[in-house]
C-alpha cells in the first residue's frame, strides 16, 4: 500500500488525468449506448412463471404491458353525449400512439362492465405492444399527455398501470444534491479547511460518477433493475465520502506529527489505507453474496452495487493521495498551521467528549452494555411482524395519477380490479372443456372471489384462460389467502378425473411466489454472508472474539432497521406525512438487498474501530488501554462519518421512489445504530468485559491460518512476540468469561 500512495503521489498528473478518462468515457459510452433496464421477477419454476410463459405462448397477443385509463365525471355520468364523445376521441388517440396495440373502449362492444353501477366512473384498458420493462419513457409519456388533455373541470382522468409508474418524476438529482451539500457542511465542521472538506467529497463524486455511468452498460450484457443506479448512487456516495473522510483524517494526523506531505500520504495510505480496502472487500463480498440466491433479477444487482464499492475504494487509495499531494499543508485549518509553525510537532492526545466517553464506558460497561441491548431490542421487535408481499400503485403518494387510477377503480369496481388473477391451463379433450365451462361457477362460489370471466379459448382451442376478481385489493393478506385457497383447494378438485392443470398467475401471485423463494434460500443466504465476513474478521484480526461479536452486532444492526422499515412502511407511521405513499407489505427482493448493504457497511466501522484498537493491543498488549484509547481516537472520525452517512441516505427520500426511499431510511437507520449504539457504546462495553480474551486465538489455529494484515508493518513484529505471552492467559479468560454477571 505503501508503495502504490508513493507512485500516485510522485505520477499525480497521470492519476487524476486517468480517473478523469475513466469518468468521461465511462459516460460517454453511457450515452450513447442509453439504458438497457430490466424489472422482470419471475422466477424460473413458479407457478406464477408457467402461467406468463403458457399466456405468452397461447396468447401472444397479450405479452404486452396493460394499462389503464380511468375517468369520473360529477354531477352527470360517464353516458353523457359530451363526456363519451370526449372520451372516445381521446381513446381513438391513444390507440393512433406507436407503440401502443390495442384500446378496450367501455363504450364499445362488451365493454359495458367497464362503467361502474352509479354510471360516474369508467375505464379503459390500454395494451402496448412489448412488457413494461421495454417501453420508453417517451412512448409512455404521450399515452399520459394525450389522457390528460381531456380533463376538464367536471371530468376527472387518471391513469395506472406498470408503463404509466415510467413517467413518475423522480426529483431529479435533488437527492444526491442535497445529500452532498450536507456532506460538505460536516465535513467543514470537522476539519475547519475548505480543502480537506473538498477532498473526499470530489473523490467520492469522481468514482461514483463513473460507476453510474457503467452500470448502464452494465445492462447491456446483463439484467439489471432499474433501480440498481439509484441504489448504487446512494450506497457509493455514503461510503466514497466515508472512505476518503478517514483517509484524509490520517494524512493530517500525520502533518500535525511533522512528517511532510509525502511521508504523511504514504503513511494514511499504509495504516487507513489498508482498514478501506478490507472493509470495501467485506462490503464486496456481502454484496456478492446475493449471486448465490441465483436469481437473475438480483444479479444484476449485486454485481452493479459491488462495481460501485470497488470504484470508490480504488478512488480512495488512488486518486485521493494524488489530490492530496496537490493541496499539501491546506488540508490543515489555518489555525492549525499557524500552531504548528510556532510551536512545531505536537502529540495528538485524545481530549474532550471523546475522552471523556472513552472513560465512561471503560469504568460502566455492564450498566451502559445493557442499555444499548435494550435499545436494539426495542427497535428489532417491529422485525417480527415482517410481511413480504405486493407494494402496488396503492402505496404511490395521494398526489400521483397512478394512485388517484387506483384509488378511483377501487371505488367503482372493487379493489381486486387493480390486481386480477389470471388462471390458465391447456386443454386436451372434451372433458377438459367441460370441466373449464363448469370452473366458474365453482370459482364464484369461491370465498374471497368477487367476479370471474368467461373462458376464452385460443384459435386452436389448445391453451384456456380467464380471469378473476379478488374481493380484495392485490397487497391484502386476503388476495394471497385466495391464490393459496385456488392452488391447494379449489382447481385440485375442478381438475379432477381430466388432464387439465391449471395455473394461477397474476401480480399477487407472482409476488407471493417470488417471496417464497426469497424466504427458502434466505437462511443460506444470511449463513455464508455472515460467515464470510467472520472469517475475514478471524484472518484480520488474529481473534476468535473480534469476529464473534461482529457478526452479532451486524444481524443486531440488520434486525433493528428492519423493524423501522416495517413501522414507516408497512405500520404506515407517517410515511404519508414524508410523502411515501400509504402503508403496504415490504416487497418481497427487499430483505436480500437490504441484508446484503447493511451487513457489508456495518462492518465498515467495525474495522476502523477495532483496527486502531488492535494497533494499541500490538504495542502494549494491554487490553483495557487498548479499547480506551482505541474508541477516543476513532469515536468522532467514525461519528462525523456517520452523520455524513446517514445524512446521505436519507436525502434519497427525496428521490420519489418508493423502493429507494426505503433502502435510504433502512441504511440511515442502521448507520446511526451501529455508530452511537452498537460500535461506540455495547462493543467496547463487551471488550472492556472480555479484557484480553478479546485477542485469544488458539495457537495450533494461528500457524494454519494465512495472513491478511490491516495493521501497519511495523506492528507485526510486535504481534510475533505478543503472541506467546497472551496465548495462556487469554485462554484462562476465555474459561472466565461464563462468570461474568449478565
Amino acid at each position: 500500500m505503501a508503495a502504490l500512495a508513493r507512485w500516485c503521489v510522485r505520477h499525480r498528473l497521470v492519476v487524476v488525468l486517468l480517473w478523469l478518462v475513466a469518468l468521461g468515457g465511462a459516460t460517454a459510452a453511457a450515452a450513447v449506448a442509453g439504458s438497457a433496464y430490466s424489472d422482470d421477477y419471475e422466477v424460473p419454476g413458479t407457478e406464477s412463471g408457467r402461467a406468463t410463459r403458457l399466456l405468452q405462448e397461447g396468447f401472444p397477443g397479450l405479452g404486452g404491458d396493460t394499462d389503464t385509463v380511468v375517468w369520473r365525471t360529477a354531477p352527470g355520468t360517464v353516458r353523457a353525449a359530451d363526456v363519451e364523445q370526449t372520451m372516445s376521441r381521446t381513446l381513438d388517440r391513444i390507440a393512433a400512439l406507436p407503440g401502443v396495440a390495442a384500446v378496450g373502449s367501455p363504450y364499445q362492444g362488451r365493454g359495458a362492465d367497464r362503467i361502474s353501477r352509479d354510471g360516474h366512473i369508467a375505464y379503459a384498458t390500454v395494451t402496448f405492444e412489448r412488457p413494461a420493462e421495454e417501453i420508453t419513457r417517451p412512448a409512455a409519456q404521450a399515452v399520459v399527455t394525450t389522457a390528460e388533455a381531456a380533463r376538464t373541470e367536471g371530468l376527472q382522468v387518471e391513469l395506472g398501470g406498470s408503463a404509466i409508474g415510467l413517467t413518475k418524476s423522480s426529483g431529479g438529482h435533488l437527492a444526491e444534491s442535497v445529500g452532498v451539500a450536507v456532506a460538505a457542511v460536516v465535513l467543514l465542521l470537522a476539519f475547519g479547511s475548505p480543502v480537506a472538506a473538498l477532498l473526499p467529497i470530489a473523490t467520492a463524486l469522481v468514482s461514483v460518477g463513473t460507476a453510474y455511468a457503467a452500470v448502464e452498460l452494465l445492462g447491456h450484457a446483463m439484467a439489471v433493475a432499474d433501480f440498481a443506479p439509484m441504489l448504487g448512487l446512494l450506497v457509493g456516495l455514503g461510503v466514497g465520502i466515508d472512505y476518503a473522510l478517514f483517509v484524509v483524517t490520517r494524512h493530517r494526523r500525520g502533518l500535525k506529527r511533522g512528517l511532510d506531505t509525502t511521508e504523511s500520504v504514504t503513511g494514511a495510505v499504509a495504516t487507513t489505507g489498508r482498514a478501506v480496502v478490507f472493509a470495501g472487500a467485506t462490503v464486496c463480498l456481502a454484496l456478492l453474496g446475493m449471486l448465490i440466491l441465483r436469481l437473475g433479477f438480483l444479479d444484476g444487482v449485486a454485481v452493479a452495487a459491488s462495481l460501485t464499492v470497488l470504484l470508490t475504494v480504488a478512488a480512495a487509495v488512488t486518486l485521493l493521495p494524488a489530490l492530496l499531494s496537490y493541496a499539501g499543508p491546506r488540508v490543515l485549518s489555518r489555525r492549525e498551521r499557524r500552531r504548528l509553525a510556532e510551536h512545531g510537532p505536537e502529540p495528538e492526545l485524545p481530549t474532550g467528549l471523546a475522552a471523556r466517553w472513552s472513560a465512561f464506558v471503560e469504568r460502566r460497561p455492564k450498566l451502559l452494555g445493557a442499555l444499548a441491548l435494550a435499545v436494539v431490542t426495542l427497535l428489532a421487535v417491529p422485525t417480527l411482524s415482517l410481511r413480504l408481499g405486493t407494494s402496488d400503485q396503492g402505496n404511490d403518494p395521494a398526489s400521483s395519477t397512478t394512485r388517484r387510477a387506483y384509488d378511483l377503480l377501487a371505488e367503482g369496481f372493487g379493489p381486486g380490479v387493480n390486481g386480477p388473477l389470471t388462471l390458465v391451463t391447456r386443454v386436451d379433450g372434451a372433458e377438459d372443456r367441460l370441466a373449464l365451462d363448469n370452473l366458474d361457477t365453482v370459482l364464484r362460489g369461491t370465498e374471497g372471489v368477487a367476479a370471474v370471466t368467461p373462458v376464452t379459448y385460443t384459435t386452436g382451442g389448445g391453451t384456456a384462460c380467464l380471469t378473476v376478481i379478488p374481493d380484495s385489493a392485490p397487497q391484502s393478506q386476503r388476495t394471497s389467502d385466495l391464490v393459496g385457497r385456488l392452488r391447494t383447494e379449489v382447481l385440485p378438485r375442478a381438475e379432477s378425473g381430466t388432464s387439465l392443470d391449471v395455473h394461477v398467475g397474476g401480480v399477487t401471485a407472482g409476488y407471493d411466489d417470488f417471496a417464497g423463494v426469497i424466504v427458502g434460500r434466505l437462511p443460506l443466504f444470511v449463513g455464508v454472508v455472515v460467515g464470510l465476513g467472520g472469517v475475514l474478521l478471524l484472518l484480520a484480526f488474529r481473534s476468535l472474539g473480534i469476529p464473534l461479536k461482529a457478526a452479532a452486532m451486524n444481524v443486531a444492526a440488520v434486525a433493528a432497521a428492519f423493524g423501522v422499515v416495517v413501522v414507516i412502511f408497512q405500520w404506515g407511521w407517517g410515511s404519508e406525512q414524508l410523502g411515501l405513499g400509504r402503508a403496504g407489505p415490504i416487497e418481497p427482493f427487499l430483505p436480500v438487498i437490504m441484508v446484503s448493504v447493511l451487513f457489508g457497511l456495518s462492518m465498515d466501522y467495525q474495522v476502523f474501530l477495532v483496527s486502531r484498537m488492535y494497533e494499541e493491543w500490538l504495542e502494549t498488549g494491554d487490553n483495557r488501554r487498548a479499547v480506551r484509547v482505541g474508541l477516543a481516537e476513532t469515536s468522532r472520525v467514525i461519528n462525523s462519518a456517520a452523520v455524513i452517512m446517514i445524512s446521505v441516505f436519507l436525502a434519497f427520500v427525496l428521490s420519489g421512489d418508493r423502493v429507494i426511499a426505503m433502502f435510504g431510511i433502512a441504511l440511515a437507520a442502521a448507520v446511526a445504530l451501529d455508530a452511537f449504539v452498537l460500535r461506540t457504546l455495547l462493543v467496547p462495553a463487551l471488550m472492556h468485559l472480555l479484557g484480553g480474551a478479546n485477542w485469544w486465538l488458539p495457537r495450533r489455529l494461528d500457524r494454519i491460518l494465512p495472513r491478511i494484515s490491516i495493521e501497519p508493518p511495523e506492528c507485526r513484529a510486535a504481534h510475533e512476540r505478543l503472541a506467546e505471552a497472551v496465548d495462556v492467559t487469554a485462554e484462562e479468560q476465555w474459561r472466565d468469561v461464563r462468570d461474568i454477571p449478565g
